[in-house]
């Protein structure tokens, strides 16, 4: 009697298939092409439900087990994402944005293979470091919050081919995925609820203005306070950096130009804290002498005393969003970029 070949083996065992199901059998019993298979196995939401239903049983019925090995030798694949965050530890930990994104993106990634490996960028040493780390291809994707005009990351991300998204942009023309929030339209109702009130004196304080979600917040308010026929007074605007110190710094800066200021918008609520702090040493009653929102509606505002007015924004589903876009960027490695931005809404607290 010949010999079976290694082939012929292989193949029946009570007319099942007895070696390792293949993702094109899988694709077969599931009625669907390749493609879909491997978005299901990789998370990707650009899946119906009804695909992913057909996918997962036929995985079961086939008993079939993704070779992680070799799906990342043949895909250049390490099943790890970075998410890189270019600011001091300080902020890091200061700042409940921070720790929001961060769960927001851990959550999306939970039910996936994806490792995600979070850095900090502090110095020019490390931003070289980190850029050597990108071009060895040690992740399949970059996740970037805190974006400035002038970092270089976001273009040799670019020049890798890397798959990335930005948490905001560095200006309306951003060429790299990015997921955001309507900061203009946000800072318009925060300033507007404000003159509605009665306020005229309605002063704000801006994040750094090398990063765009600053220019933004600091155009809604001037949009706000020209319909109001207010015009565009620069004694009522002070430069902060989104840090308490620096809304301490520039609410004393207003309070010596402008003693009549009856109002304030502080771009983040971090920096309205340091703003409100000052106001108490001045003797200021918030919000009988001078009214206070800020930005973020994080934990922060809740815990102020008064409760800070806030423009919310959804930071930990702009987290998951972000994820969600990458993982998308990741399984399909094609040239559509994604540009996404989330509602906020002003939410009313005692501040104002």
């Amino acid at each position: 009697m010949a010999r079976q070949s290694c082939r012929e083996a292989e193949v029946t065992v009570n007319g099942r298939h007895s070696g390792r199901p293949t993702l094109e059998e899988v694709a077969a019993r599931a009625g669907v092409g390749r493609g879909t298979v491997s978005r299901v196995i990789n998370g990707s939401p650009r899946v119906s439900d009804r695909a992913k239903a057909a996918v997962e049983v036929a995985i079961a019925e086939l008993g079939y087990v993704p070779n992680r090995a070799a799906r990342a030798l043949a895909g250049n694949r390490t099943d790890a994402i970075a998410l890189v965050i270019p600011e001091p530890e300080t902020r890091l930990f200061a700042e409940p944005y921070f720790s929001d994104i961060i769960r927001g993106v851990g959550a999306e990634l939970a039910d996936t293979d994806m490792q995600l490996l979070l850095t900090l960028i502090r110095t020019p040493k490390e931003r070289s470091r980190f850029a050597q780390y990108l071009s060895a291809h040690r992740v399949d994707g970059v996740l970037l919050v805190s974006v400035h005009e002038d970092d270089p990351l976001p273009d040799l991300l670019e020049q890798l081919d890397m798959p990335a998204v930005l948490n905001g942009r560095r200006s309306d023309l951003e060429s790299v995925s990015y997921v955001d929030s309507d900061n203009v339209g946000g800072a318009r109702s925060a300033v507007g609820y404000l003159l509605g009130r009665g306020r005229r004196a309605v002063a704000t304080i801006t994040g750094p203005v090398d990063m765009y979600v600053a220019r933004c917040r600091l155009d809604g308010y001037r949009q706000a306070m020209g319909a109001a026929g207010l015009g565009d007074d620069a004694s009522l605007v002070a430069r902060g950096d989104f840090t308490e110190e620096g809304g301490r710094r520039a609410m004393r800066e207003l309070l010596a130009r402008r003693p009549d200021v009856d109002a304030v918008f502080a771009a983040s609520d971090v920096m309205a804290s340091g703003a409100l702090q000052v106001l108490r040493e001045a003797g200021r009653r918030v919000p009988d002498d001078v009214a206070l929102v800020g930005f973020d509606d994080s934990v922060i505002a809740r815990h102020m005393d008064p409760a800070l007015t806030s423009v919310r924004q959804p930071i930990e589903e702009m987290g998951r969003t972000m994820a969600r876009v990458l993982l998308e960027e990741i399984a399909e490695r094609n040239s559509v970029r994604r540009h996404v931005v989330l509602a906020t809404e002003l939410v009313r607290r005692d501040s104002a």
